[in-house]
Parts: structure tokens; sequence; C-alpha cells
């Protein structure tokens, strides 16, 4: 029982298993389908992780907190700005999703699959798709890094 005198709800553990079973059957797929048509998995040097890192991040935040993107999370949360957005409270799979799409390290890693798999399966577009996010990844660091030295500058200053 709570404060209020209702009992807790239990977490959504069965739709926490099928989003679990669709992630791993989804890369099992992935390697399948590559193995039949014979791709290797991409190169996987340091470049190449600081790349799908940086990316991922992207996409990832992209994904979880940017106004852009509220249409895709809106089913299945509640309020209306990217920060105060929390995950509906159903107990079923619409609350497994909601808690997915606004954490963007959960949703971080189907990213990294997702590009993975692009990677291997249609590796120019996977490249391009990489590169994109990276490199808006690497703005987003950039801008934050200025602005914070900015801040810092101005403070010195007064």
């Amino acid at each position: 029982m709570t404060a209020t005198g209702r009992t807790a709800q239990e977490p959504p553990y069965r739709a926490y298993a099928t989003l679990m079973a669709t992630f791993l059957g989804a890369v099992t797929l992935v390697a399948v389908a590559g193995t039949r048509r014979r791709r290797s998995l991409p190169a996987a040097g340091p470049f190449d992780l600081a790349v799908l890192g940086l990316a991922t991040f992207k996409a990832a935040r992209t994904l979880a907190r940017d106004e852009v993107t509220s249409f895709i999370r809106e089913p299945f949360v509640e309020g209306r700005e990217p920060e105060d957005e929390t995950p509906v409270q159903t107990g079923g799979m619409r609350q497994a999703i909601g808690e997915l799409v606004t954490c963007s390290r959960c949703i971080g890693t189907w990213i990294a699959a997702l590009i993975a798999a692009l990677d291997t399966l249609m590796p120019r577009a996977g490249r391009l798709l990489s590169w994109c996010l990276a490199v808006g990844g690497l703005n987003d660091w950039l801008q934050a890094g200025f602005a914070a030295l900015t801040a810092a500058a101005d403070r010195l200053e007064r």
C-alpha cells in the first residue's frame, strides 16, 4: 500500500520480456541474414567504435529528448514538454515502450543494434547514417563545451 491507500502497480514484466525477445530476435535475424548474404560484420576498430558511439549518443538523445521526435513518444508518455514526459502507467506494453523511448541509455542499445544491422546488411546506408549522426553528436558536444566556456568566461569577467 502507498501513502494514498493504493497498491503500488507492479512493473510490466511480461511487456519487458516481449521487448527483450524482440530485440534478441531481431539481432539474431540480422546475423542469419548477414551470414546467408555472405556479409561480414563491420570493422570494429577504435575509430569505428567512436563513430558508432557518437552516432548512438546523438540518435538516442534525439529520440528520447528532442521536440522533433515527440510525435514518436506521444502515444507512450504523459506530459507535453520532453523534460516533463513520464511513461504512461498502464502496466502493459505502452508503459514498457514509454520507458524505453524516454531513456536515452535504454533506447541507445536499440539504436546501436540498428546501426550495426545497417552496417552489416546495407554498408553504404549504415556508414552514411553513422557518419551523419556522429557528426551531429560531435556538434552537440562542441556546442555544449562552447556554452560552458562562455559561461565560465562571463563568471570570471564579473
